[in-house]
């Protein structure tokens, strides 16, 4: 089934530990705040008079009074179960904002001014003894915990001085699992159609929550119609899709954008119990990005399954097959606007990761029956049919269908490319946009810069100069090896879990397949051993050791070195020569101080004020890139190369989470050492838009960060919980097995 990795650590935090069992000190925030008991003083009786913190300490300077002297918590040698701090939460907050948050930023961070230590009371004494607090790290989760205690309207706590000084490797692990997912959480239903409807994309005049629902699922316009008339304040807009979806279709559609319906379940009321339907939940990238996508579904599911959320990673398989019945593909997104399109296919693993969790529950096997139907019809209908398949190479491209100028780009995003267009017209710019988006002007050369600005936005990679103006005839080594992947998996669970016999239904068939037509392992066998032949033939190059993306239109083989190199080793499709030729001769090109790099600097080429950066060039590192070459390291291996790039990957982002407020944002800088988060290119960095305390990170890369501590080994772990670069952990490492070999002679 799905490969799975030996556990070199642990996958989520405990929840409790050490001398703090018994009190929940890392419960979540909603359990940690609403828990009345736990913040009642018990240890001391009624406070007769409260020091704000500083605050009020600074008045008595002022005043020229001096505070009776008490003994200080720093001499509280024997506290049994853990110091606690008394805490007024507004002024606190005031405080700990006025003197720590020098740029008013809301967050307390290393480029912050402040002295650095602010003194809290402590509860053993009733509020009378004083604790300095230190550091940007503790100072920071200081802020964060303020900031959640109000949330829950809390105006007294009692705070653990764990959750402040807290292992960062736990508090972020622990962040995601009890966090960061129900933030990313979203369905598509009475419960938060508000929420889920917004776009911050919509560029037309009246933007207002409007869903589309297929044809085929009349049980879903009932219920949204039923909605809108229920609550006529949110103003939702109920559309029924037209049944044949083309290019014409949906550019007509871009008048009125909106939320494309996803699959839902029958339930009872709880107050009536009358039978209703409720969304299948999903998990959103986050940041702007307010809908289901394609790829991050499937690296946000790797993070899921570690932190037991089966349910949730299963829902959205669910979800994918909803949209291949109903759509004809896995899209890029949720939206009216990327019906033509979909994104990186990776259904089978997710699928089949999830039955692994569940194959012992009742429906398991028709779970995956359903999600290996879905990806057949998927992989038929999409990825080798016109106009993405090359019937010369046998091979597969991003070469989605389309429209005119893609309508979900800020504004002036393509302003630079069609201002020549619009002088040589004479005509206003809109003018000219909504004619050439209508067809009344035609101009080819502009037709085929959006056929491959379409291509790099299906392929994930939006965008890179590896792309630039040739997506759409690429035959690439990412896409190629998932299609490997779909084809090696379907016949394996062909084989072995459905006895080597897989009827297809009518609703599934598309092609040549028939209704009853049965499926054997044998032909999905032979799909895969041809596309690694071509893969070899037109993709391997052997004197650099890597595989590039090929280009059908001029049959050569491209040059520009790609991080995607490992996407090979991922699905199975190297040999064991190719998979240590990879390793060898392209692997040092891409090791930079906080991982893998999406390419190299030298493919990227120079970079200047006429050629900006692209966000997934050299000098950025992406979430999926390294998950995906960790798992294809270890099925060869090569653990100690997949440890070191793990290593690496966790520290970088647990240094920013540590010297940044808790910051976990869409992509880092892997080359900068102190502010990896800081990333200009493009449409700068998803994730940073937060106050007091983050509640999302971005989803795939908490789950890269969970999934990560399942390949970084116990002594790695621990490392990473004191911020020990990589470097000076192997130093440590070596030097520790020099001195144990010298002790044997």
């Amino acid at each position: 089934m799905a490969a799975q990795l030996p556990a070199g650590g642990p996958g989520g935090t405990p929840r409790r530990g050490g001398s703090t069992d018994d009190s929940g000190v890392y419960d979540d925030a909603r359990t940690y705040y609403t828990t009345e008991h736990r913040h009642v003083n018990s240890r001391a009786g009624p406070r007769t008079r409260t020091y704000s913190q500083n605050g009020l300490v600074r008045q008595f300077e002022r005043m020229g009074l001096q505070e009776p002297y008490r003994r200080g918590s720093h001499d509280e040698s024997t506290i049994p179960h853990g110091r606690k701090f008394l805490i007024q939460v507004d002024p606190t907050l005031h405080s700990l904002q006025t003197q720590e948050d020098t740029d008013g930023n809301m967050q307390i961070t290393i480029e912050d001014n402040g002295p650095k230590v602010l003194t809290l009371r402590t509860a053993a004494s009733n509020g009378h003894n004083r604790f300095d607090i230190r550091g940007t790290y503790m100072l920071s989760n200081l802020l964060q915990e303020l900031s959640l205690a109000k949330e829950y309207g809390r105006k007294q706590i009692v705070l653990d001085e764990a959750r402040l000084n807290e292992n960062p490797v736990n508090r972020l692990s622990r962040m995601i699992r009890d966090h960061f997912w129900e933030g990313l959480t979203r369905r598509i239903d009475a419960s938060s159609i508000e929420i889920a409807a917004r776009d911050p994309k919509d560029w037309t005049d009246d933007p207002r929550p409007r869903i589309y629902i297929p044809r085929g699922a009349p049980e879903q316009f009932e219920y949204y119609t039923k909605l809108a008339l229920e609550k006529p304040d949110i103003r939702l807009d109920v559309q029924l899709l037209p049944e044949v979806i083309t290019p014409d279709v949906v550019r007509d559609m871009n008048a009125k954008p909106g939320l494309l319906a996803v699959d839902m379940e029958e339930v009872a009321d709880p107050k009536t119990g009358e039978k209703t339907l409720r969304g299948r939940p999903f998990v959103v990238p986050g940041g702007r990005f307010n809908e289901l996508y394609g790829w991050d579904s499937y690296m946000e599911s790797l993070g899921l399954l570690i932190n037991d959320k089966v349910d949730l990673a299963k829902s959205m398989v669910l979800n994918f097959c909803f949209c291949i019945k109903h759509y004809g593909k896995i899209l890029n997104a949720t939206r009216s606007y990327y019906l033509c399109r979909s994104q990186p296919p990776f259904l089978t693993d997710m699928a089949l990761r999830v039955y692994d969790k569940i194959k012992h529950e009742p429906g398991a096997l028709d779970f995956l029956r359903t999600a290996i139907l879905a990806a057949i019809k998927e992989y038929h209908s999409v990825w080798v049919a016109e106009p993405r398949l090359d019937p010369v190479t046998g091979l597969s491209r991003y070469r989605p269908e389309g429209r005119g100028v893609p309508p979900e780009t800020e504004a002036g995003h393509f302003v630079h490319i069609l201002e020549p267009y619009v002088e040589k017209h004479g005509i206003t710019f809109d003018e000219f946009v909504h004619a050439y988006n209508e067809g009344d002007i035609s101009e080819p050369e502009l037709d085929d810069y959006f056929m491959h600005d379409r291509a790099v936005r299906e392929s994930g990679h939006d965008t890179t100069y590896r792309f630039e103006g040739v997506c759409a005839d690429l035959a690439t080594i990412d896409l190629n090896s998932l299609l490997f992947k779909y084809e090696s998996d379907i016949a394996r669970t062909i084989r072995n879990v459905f006895h080597d016999k897989l009827v297809i239904p009518a609703e599934y068939c598309v092609g040549n397949l028939k209704p009853g037509q049965v499926e054997t392992s044998a032909i999905w066998d032979r799909r895969s051993k041809r596309r690694k032949l071509a893969m070899d033939k037109y993709l391997w190059n052997e004197k650099e050791g890597m595989f590039f993306d090929y280009n059908t239109a001029t049959r050569k083989q491209c040059t520009y070195e790609s991080a995607t190199t490992f996407w090979a080793l991922w699905a199975g499709s190297a040999s064991p020569s190719q998979a240590a030729a990879i390793v060898t001769k392209a692997l040092p090109k891409f090791d930079a101080f906080g991982g893998l790099l999406s390419g190299t600097k030298g493919s990227r080429g120079e970079i200047g004020l006429e050629r900006p950066n692209r966000q997934w060039d050299y000098p950025y590192g992406w979430a999926p890139q390294q998950m995906l070459a960790w798992t294809g390291l270890y099925r060869y291996g090569f653990t100690d190369e997949a440890e070191r790039l793990a290593y690496k990957w966790l520290f970088m982002i647990t240094k920013a989470f540590v010297d940044f407020n808790g910051v976990v944002v869409e992509k880092y800088d892997v080359t900068r050492p102190i502010d990896p988060h800081r990333v200009d290119a493009e449409y700068g960095n998803q994730g940073l838009d937060f106050k007091g305390v983050a509640k999302e990170g971005f989803g795939w890369v908490n789950a890269s960060y969970i999934y990560g501590l399942q390949i970084v080994n116990a002594h790695m772990r621990r490392a990473l919980g004191t911020l020990t670069p990589y470097d000076t952990f192997i130093k440590a490492i070596d030097e520790n097995r020099d001195k144990a070999l010298a002790s044997l002679e």
